[in-house]
C-alpha cells in the first residue's frame, strides 16, 4: 500500500509544474512536467474522485501542465489539429467512447460457486455501463490526449524537438543511478521511497540477476525508456561537433551498456536495429524503416484474424535464444487468441470497461485471460473504432513524415524529427507485446505532427539550432549551458 509520501507527491505535482513553468522555457517546462511525473511519481497510487477518472502519475502531470499553461501562463492551445485526418481521429478517439457505453448497458451474469453445505449457487455479475459513465470515459479520453495536443502546440519547432531529445538523454543519465543500484541490490527503491512494490518481484529476476524497475510499472517499461534515451543520445551524437561529440559518444556507449543490463530481449533487439540506423543511415532510410514498423502495428489485428502472422516461426526463433522467453511469448499469443475471439463478439465498439472484455470462469467469475499488449486491450475495450483512432493517431505522424520526405518539403523538416519518429514507430511495435503506451509517447506523436503541420504551412522551422527558445517574439533565457 502506498505510504503518505506517495499521495503527497501526487498532490504537490501541480505546484512543481507551476514552478517549472516559472523558471524554464515553455518547451523545457512542458517536457519535464510530464516526463518527470512519469519517471518519479509513484506507480499505482491514485486519487479516486467521483464521476471522473482516477488521478495518477499519468493524468495529474498532463492536467497540471494544461492548467498552468492556460491559467498561469496565459497560453492557449488548439483542441483539434489542422490536418483533417488527425482532426477526425481525435474526434473519434474522444467521442467514439459514447457508442461504446451505449452498446454495453447490459450486465454480464455468471454463477459464483459458494463452498457451503448444501452447495449454493449465487448469481454474480459485472455491471453494465450507464449514462453517467459517458462523462467519466469522455474526460478520461480527453486527459489521455492532453500530452499530444500540448506537444503539437508548443514542441513543434526545431527547438522543441531538440529539447525532447536532450530531455531524454538527461533523464536517462539521472535514471541510470537508481537503475544500477537496483541491478546490484535488487529492485527496492519504490519500497524505500513509497513503501510498496508495484509488481511481481519474480518478474524482475532474470538470468541470475535483477532488472531494474525504479518508479515505473514494470522492468520492461524501464528498458524501453532506456532504449529511447539511447536513440536520442545517438541522434545528438551524429549532429554534434568538437568536444560535445566526444562527450555524447561516451554517453551513448554508457546508455548502451545500461540497456543490456536491463535484460529485456525485445528492447535490446530494438537497440540493435535502431542505433546503427540513427548513426549511419540517411533520414529517408530511417523513415522507411519507421514506416514499415507503423504499418505492421496498425494492421496487426487484421493480420492476426487472417492467420498471417508467423507465430510458429517467431516462437521457434525465441526458443533458439531462450526457452523461458519462448514460453512467455507463447503465453501472450495464446491469451491474444482467446481475447480476439471475445472481442469479435463486439468488434465495432468493444466491451467497455469494468473488465468486460476479459474471459471469466462461468461459475466462479475468476479472470482466465491476461491482456499484455496495448493493442488487444484497446481492441477489446473500444473495438475497431477505438483501435483505429488510437493507433491511427500515433501512426499518422510516421505516415505523414514518410510522405513529406518524398516531396519537395524534405529540406524544411528538422533533423530532430527523424529519430523521434523512429522512437514512436518502435513503441508502436512494442505495444503489440506490452501495454507500454505512456504520456511521452503521445508527446512524440503530437510534436512530430505539429512540426509537419508547420512545414506544410510554410513556417520557417529550420532556424539555426543555437537560437534560444522563443515565446511570442521575445527570446527567453534557457538557463545554464549544458554539455548537451
Amino acid at each position: 500500500m502506498p505510504n503518505p509520501l506517495a499521495y503527497l507527491m501526487l498532490a504537490i505535482w501541480p505546484l512543481v509544474t507551476l514552478l517549472m513553468f516559472r523558471r524554464m522555457s515553455v518547451e523545457r517546462a512542458l517536457i519535464w512536467s510530464i516526463l518527470g511525473g512519469y519517471l518519479f511519481l509513484p506507480p499505482l497510487a491514485e486519487f479516486n474522485l467521483p464521476l471522473v477518472p482516477s488521478m495518477d502519475k499519468t493524468s495529474i502531470p498532463a492536467l497540471s501542465a494544461a492548467l498552468v499553461l492556460v491559467f498561469a501562463m496565459g497560453k492557449r492551445f488548439a483542441l483539434l489539429p489542422q490536418a483533417k485526418v488527425a482532426r477526425l481521429l481525435v474526434l473519434v478517439f474522444v467521442l467514439g467512447a459514447i457508442p461504446t457505453v451505449l452498446t454495453n448497458r447490459d450486465p454480464l451474469f455468471f454463477e459464483v460457486l459458494q463452498n457451503s453445505d448444501p452447495v449454493q449457487f449465487v448469481t454474480g455479475f459485472l455491471p453494465g455501463l450507464n449514462i453517467r459513465d459517458i462523462g467519466s470515459v469522455l474526460i478520461g479520453q480527453a486527459i489521455t490526449l492532453l500530452p499530444f495536443l500540448l506537444a503539437r502546440q508548443f514542441l513543434a519547432t526545431a527547438t522543441g524537438l531538440r529539447e525532447m531529445l536532450v530531455a531524454l538523454v538527461i533523464g536517462g543519465l539521472i535514471y541510470s543511478v537508481p537503475s544500477l543500484i537496483e541491478i546490484r541490490v535488487s529492485p527496492q527503491i519504490n519500497i524505500w521511497v513509497y513503501g510498496f512494490f508495484q509488481h511481481s518481484f519474480e518478474q524482475m529476476m532474470r538470468d541470475g540477476g535483477f532488472r531494474p524497475i525504479v518508479f515505473l510499472p514494470h522492468g520492461l517499461w524501464l528498458a524501453l525508456f532506456v532504449l529511447m534515451t539511447l536513440v536520442a543520445a545517438a541522434a545528438l551524437f551524429r549532429q554534434a561537433e568538437g568536444q560535445q561529440r566526444v562527450r555524447l559518444m561516451m554517453v551513448t556507449g554508457y546508455l548502451a551498456v545500461l540497456l543490456v543490463l536491463c535484460k529485456s530481449l525485445a528492447s535490446m533487439m530494438y537497440g540493435v536495429a535502431l542505433v546503427p540506423l540513427v548513426l549511419f543511415a540517411s533520414p529517408k532510410a530511417q523513415i522507411r524503416v519507421a514506416l514499415v514498423f507503423a504499418l505492421i502495428a496498425v494492421t496487426y489485428p487484421m493480420l492476426r484474424n487472417f492467420q498471417l502472422v508467423p507465430l510458429d516461426w517467431i516462437l521457434a526463433q525465441a526458443e533458439s535464444y531462450s526457452p523461458d522467453r519462448a514460453q512467455s511469448l507463447g503465453f501472450r499469443f495464446n491469451n491474444e487468441q482467446i481475447l480476439l475471439e471475445r472481442a469479435a463478439e463486439k468488434d465495432l465498439f468493444g466491451w467497455g470497461g469494468w473488465g468486460r472484455n476479459l474471459i471469466r470462469h462461468s461459475e466462479t467469475g475468476q479472470i482466465l485471460s491476461i491482456p499484455d499488449g496495448r493493442w488487444i486491450i484497446v481492441f477489446g475495450t473500444f473495438g475497431w473504432v477505438g483501435y483505429i483512432a488510437e493507433f491511427g493517431l500515433l501512426a499518422l505522424p510516421v505516415f505523414l513524415l514518410s510522405r513529406y520526405m518524398r516531396a519537395d518539403l524534405a529540406g524544411r523538416i528538422s533533423p530532430h524529427a527523424v529519430p523521434l519518429t523512429l522512437m514512436l514507430a518502435i513503441t508502436l511495435i512494442d505495444m503489440l507485446l506490452n501495454a507500454t503506451l505512456i504520456p511521452f509517447t503521445w508527446m512524440l506523436a503530437g510534436a512530430v505532427l505539429g512540426h509537419l503541420e508547420k512545414v506544410r504551412a510554410g513556417d520557417p522551422l529550420r532556424a539555426p539550432l543555437t537560437h534560444p527558445p522563443v515565446i511570442g517574439s521575445a527570446p527567453v533565457a534557457t538557463g545554464r549551458r549544458t554539455i548537451l
